[in-house]
């Protein structure tokens, strides 16, 4: 098996003809044109007609090999993902499309990088492939795209802050979405059903939904419950943030595989701020029904079918115009015995879903290639790259700004 560093290709990305795979590629073309890159996916028409767009950014994309195979084809899989350093993908649903790719990374010690928020896709990469992984050397980090990198890093940002400034790390930290402009993709609302059709299906894919610890090791700490409720913060209403049952198993995870820096007992939720006045606690309220109603609701096959009607189509997103005006904003609260001790701001222009998610994917690969030495395993985007994934982000315009309340 080829060391990483030896191989031909550092970076394959895989869905490149995507959605977001596409933006990730213009992304690459802008800041990384002269790194050995290689686009992959089904189709070599579309992977030859997307690099004919990225010359016009930077004409050596010429050079950039086509890699093809169908995500299901272990054969060509196995021929394809031993050339590359990093694999990273935005090819999902990843419970459908993304279970044999990272198999054939933890067998060759391939890095591995996805934009999912499937938390039991991401259990079952980890139920798979960590002893696989662990002998090859590969590192496997699921949610490097908006789930889960402003919560998990945002944290830990927050944490060695107060670590260093205040002489203690914060045992609890409220996540507060303030501001998220931009729009809706096909293969988020792809992956939204293909969670709720497992969870019909399997008690167990259900119980995960409802864990805090879902993603942790066997030793976890305990204490953590997900949001619920409206809530008052900074004299704003606020709502359970929808993500929060994602973004969360994935800091709880951190928390254990950095050896618990954040205390074996602590707390952590999302919210999402809707303002002021009597009208938002209604908001607030409504939403705290709706996000419980709706997991129910789509437990019907008759109502995700009906979904599906109304939901953008795979491939599918908002426009250039509506990605280039989007932005981003988040707040990350940490107490210390109840009261807020420490602040960090993570902020960003663009769509946060897909233009930001494009830079934090492509921003992680670079970063597992080139910055960080750790051991295989499947790990997270704050155990596993930490401070260099924040300086890359911060270079790449996300900001994370951590300071005294």
């Amino acid at each position: 098996m080829p060391k990483r560093e030896d191989r031909p290709i550092e970076l394959l990305l895989w869905g490149a003809t995507g959605f977001t795979g596409r933006l990730a590629a213009e992304w690459l073309a802008a800041r990384y044109a002269d790194a050995r890159v290689a686009l992959g996916g089904r189709s070599a028409e579309k992977l030859e007609a997307l690099r004919d767009t990225l010359i016009a950014i930077d004409a050596r994309c010429a050079a950039w090999p086509i890699r093809v195979a169908d995500a299901l084809d272990v054969p060509a899989l196995d021929r394809i993902v031993p050339e590359a350093a990093v694999v990273a993908t935005t090819a999902g649903p990843f419970s459908k499309y993304g279970h044999e790719l990272v198999a054939a990374c933890a067998r060759h010690g391939t890095d591995y990088c996805d934009i999912t928020g499937e938390v039991p896709f991401a259990r079952a990469l980890l139920d798979r492939n960590q002893e696989r992984a662990r002998d090859s050397g590969a590192r496997l980090v699921p949610f490097c795209g908006f789930d889960s990198i402003p919560s998990d890093l945002g944290v830990f940002v927050l944490q060695e802050f107060a670590r260093r400034e205040l002489g203690a790390t914060c045992d609890e930290a409220t996540f507060v979405l303030i501001r998220a402009r931009g729009g809706f993709s096909g293969g988020t609302a792809a992956s939204a059903i293909a969670i709720s059709e497992a969870a019909s299906n399997d008690a167990r894919v259900r119980e995960m939904l409802h864990d805090p610890y879902a993603l942790a090791p066997d030793d976890h700490g305990s204490g953590a419950t997900d949001a619920s409720g409206a809530t008052k913060i900074d004299g704003a209403w606020t709502a359970p943030f929808a993500m929060g049952t994602i973004n969360s198993r994935v800091v709880h995870r951190s928390n254990a595989l950095l050896d618990f820096p954040y205390g074996r007992d602590f707390r952590y939720e999302e919210r999402v701020v809707l303002g002021k006045g009597s009208r938002a606690f209604v908001r607030a309220e409504a939403m705290s029904v709706g996000l419980a109603l709706g997991e129910r609701i789509l437990g019907f096959g008759a109502a995700r079918a009906l979904a599906k009607r109304f939901l953008p189509a795979p491939g599918e997103g908002p426009s250039k115009e509506r990605r280039e005006t989007g932005s981003f904003h988040v707040r990350i609260l940490g107490k210390n015995a109840g009261k807020v001790v420490a602040v960090c701001n993570i902020s960003g222009q663009g769509d946060p879903g897909y233009t930001g998610a494009a830079k934090m994917l492509v921003e992680s690969a670079f970063c597992l290639s080139r910055d960080v030495k750790s051991d295989g395993g499947m790990v997270t985007p704050a155990s596993c790259m930490g401070d260099g994934l924040t300086a890359r982000l911060r270079a790449a315009g996300i900001a994370f700004d951590a300071s005294r309340a």
